[in-house]
């Protein structure tokens, strides 16, 4: 009796996402108008390429800087929607071949438009997510409710795709779809989904290793051996055969569907997802460890000219040579952090190969106890663990890459209050450095005021939702991180101050790295503060992993 009357609790509950649709509409609508990056034209480029080319010249065609280097998934998804441009944005500019595109609001409609039509994969997914927790309690279907509108409204998601411009939310609605199958046991579909993102945007290989040793583990390995078979036959039954070939076609019929009509152009191709030869750092420093290695020697170049009894120890300590900083063009431009090779001048240059080492290296300790323990947070866990080490330690990352590590957190963070401090710290800084690719005086309400409504209210509703914790923590450290996380509000109103009184005063206007900075070294440092907490959660308490 018990049990039917909370079953029909939890269908007559009033949590939808329905409303949350209309409300984030109305806003995403009004955002139409507003500021857009290059990323516009860039995807502009795209759908003209898609639609005016044969195949064959997709990843070959270079009239515009913005070439096609996504895979072919997504190109197939650029092509279906120039398909559906209506004369109006054709007569626009919306799809002319050309170097640099020239089109006016009909363009800007639309493609906003099939941002937001697009987001539906995302609203589907986590609605998926909501209904299959119903059938357990009320409790668990609250928690899956808080999980899926902090998403859905996930601050990050607006500055990235609805102002900066970008399709995100699809692309993270396959990464959710690939997570609940994966708690639903549905080790097929899993695969399946998670093969597919691959092949819509090849970013997500971060989180690739975390996913082919949870499926190699739950549904291809066998370890339960005989002891009265012999070695021999307990070799052949430790793989499950059937399993592993049914999983192998899957994916290979994806990845085939996906590069096999772009066989002659694949070294192109590969040579367009992977561009080797850029710099380490993005655009502005990302927050995360090289952040703090290109901040450190930007200030040992500074003590180096400004106290001479520093010159022998740092050139013993470090060999650079001198005469580089003297070249003030030089400084300046790796100051900038520009999309090239980046030049450490005290100390030592890193290369690609180190940046792959470390990440590897970390994603390996995570992937570890994932391989003994193949429960579904064990994996959450492995996923939010590769997240972080290849935003940390990785060769050019994107700042926009931080979703990577939000995302799979926030699926475990409701269940134990003691893994909120982690995750209070990363949305935090990983929110506000997300700011700057947002430069704009009239979206500058928006991006702050929304991040913190948001913060505001999901700190309280994860609070609400938690059980317990399993591990006894003391309140300091929660202070600790809400202090840290407080310290932002000044962060934004320096940098903030900085913008609106620069068109006033010169020298304000060379200070412009000086507002990049403070946001990559800031959030970063919080970043990986947030790590190292989470990783020690991770390693140390084996009770927060049972599903």
């Amino acid at each position: 009796m018990a049990d039917g009357v909370r079953t029909q609790q939890i269908a007559d509950s009033p949590y939808t996402l329905l409303h949350i649709w209309f409300v984030t509409l109305a806003l995403k609508l009004l955002l139409f108008v507003g500021y857009h990056s290059t990323d516009f034209d860039v995807h502009r480029n795209w759908l003209a390429i898609t639609h005016n080319l044969p195949l064959s010249q997709w990843y070959i065609e270079d009239t515009s800087q913005w070439t096609l280097d996504y895979p072919p998934f997504f190109a197939y998804f650029e092509w279906f929607l120039s398909q559906l441009v209506p004369q109006i944005v054709k007569d626009d500019g919306c799809l002319d071949l050309v170097e640099k595109g020239q089109y006016g609001l009909p363009t800007v409609y639309f493609q906003r438009l099939t941002v937001i039509v697009s987001e539906i994969v995302l609203f589907w997914s986590l609605h998926w997510y909501m209904q299959t927790s119903k059938k357990r309690d009320h409790i668990t279907f609250s928690r899956s409710y808080v999980v899926a509108a902090s998403l859905v409204l996930s601050p990050g998601l607006l500055i990235i795709d609805h102002i900066h411009f970008q399709y995100n939310g699809m692309m993270y609605g396959f990464l959710i779809l690939m997570i609940n199958n994966a708690r639903l046991k549905n080790y097929l579909w899993c695969g399946f989904w998670f093969a597919l993102l691959l092949c819509f945007k090849h970013i997500y290989l971060y989180l690739a290793p975390a996913v082919f040793i949870f499926l190699l583990r739950s549904y291809c390995l066998n370890l339960k051996f005989s002891k009265k078979a012999n070695i021999f036959v307990n070799l052949i039954r430790l793989i499950r055969w059937k399993n592993s070939i049914k999983l192998g076609l899957v994916v290979l019929s994806v990845f085939g569907v996906a590069f096999l009509p772009f066989y002659n152009q694949l070294p192109q191709l590969l040579g367009r997802l992977f561009p080797f030869s850029r710099g380490l750092t993005h655009a502005y420093w990302a927050p995360n460890v090289w952040a703090i290695y290109s901040f450190l020697d930007r200030l040992l170049i500074q003590v180096y000219k400004n106290l001479p009894l520093s010159h022998y120890p740092l050139q013993s300590l470090f060999e650079f040579n001198p005469l580089l900083l003297e070249d003030e063009s030089l400084i300046s431009s790796s100051t900038r952090g520009l999309v090239g090779d980046i030049e450490f001048l005290i100390l030592p240059t890193i290369t690609p190969q180190l940046t792959f080492y470390l990440t590897l290296f970390y994603q390996v300790l995570a992937l570890l106890p994932l391989f003994y323990q193949p429960t579904f947070r064990r994996f959450l866990g492995a996923l939010t663990l590769c997240g972080y080490s290849s935003f940390l330690f990785g060769w050019h990352v994107h700042e926009k890459a931080i979703l990577l590590v939000i995302f799979p957190i926030t699926f475990l963070v409701s269940r134990d209050k003691v893994l909120l401090g982690p995750f209070n710290l990363l949305v935090g800084c990983g929110y506000v450095s997300l700011f700057p690719l947002i430069f704009t005086c009239n979206e500058w309400p928006v991006k702050v005021i929304y991040t913190i409504l948001w913060y505001i209210i999901f700190y309280f509703n994860f609070r609400k939702v938690v059980s317990i914790p399993k591990v006894n923590e003391g309140n300091i450290l929660d202070r600790v991180i809400n202090g840290y996380i407080l310290g932002l509000i000044p962060l934004v109103i320096i940098t903030t101050l900085i913008d609106i009184f620069e068109n006033k005063f010169e020298f304000l206007k060379k200070l412009e790295f000086l507002k990049l900075m403070l946001y990559s070294i800031y959030c970063g440092v919080g970043i990986i503060s947030s790590f190292n907490g989470f990783f020690w959660y991770y390693f140390i308490y084996d009770s927060l992993w049972i599903d």
